[in-house]
């Protein structure tokens, strides 16, 4: 995603690093957020995409209406927040794309979402925190406890529901101890 210089004032001088931020996913429902800061450009490349593939997080896709097709947004309103950055994502509409920065509209192709809204405030051309406050409502997506992901309840009768036939019959005596 970025490449940029950081320098570190030290008593022999200045010295230089490179800082990378490296995005994974498969379009699928997965994605993954890394950064590494190195001495070389190919040091941080690399260990930039072997901290993205540690930090993989499954995506949950919705529909906004109704189920037709495959989930082509996201299932609900979701916020992330780092540094200043707030990011909040809203279900879309099929067809009306992702509205948002650059940035976003990268993260939400590698994720496999299509239609969102975004809503973002604060410093967000700082891009590693905008990438890293998207990354967090992303990662919410499987915080929320919606009714379709709920295990049935299955309700045991008490005795007096289950032998109510037996204890209403008037021609046999029931006896309690």
């Amino acid at each position: 995603m970025k490449i940029h210089p950081v320098q570190k004032m030290t008593s022999a001088g200045q010295r230089n690093r490179f800082v990378c931020y490296v995005l994974v996913g498969d379009q699928n429902g997965h994605i993954g957020l890394g950064a590494k800061c190195s001495k070389e450009v190919a040091g941080a490349i690399k260990g930039g995409i072997i901290s993205a593939k540690m930090n993989l997080i499954p995506v949950r896709r919705g529909y906004w209406g109704n189920r037709l097709g495959f989930p082509h947004t996201m299932p609900m309103k979701v916020h992330g927040k780092c540094g200043s950055v707030h990011v909040r994502l809203i279900p879309a509409p099929r067809g009306s794309g992702v509205i948002g920065s650059p940035v976003l509209k990268k993260m939400m192709n590698f994720a496999g979402v299509s239609d969102v809204y975004s809503c973002s405030c604060g410093h967000t051309k700082t891009t590693a925190n905008f990438a890293k406050a998207t990354f967090e409502a992303l990662k919410a997506t499987y915080g929320y406890l919606t009714p379709d992901l709920w295990k049935p309840t299955h309700f045991t009768k008490s005795p007096y529901q289950e032998f109510t036939d037996y204890l209403s019959q008037s021609n046999k005596k029931a006896y309690a101890y």
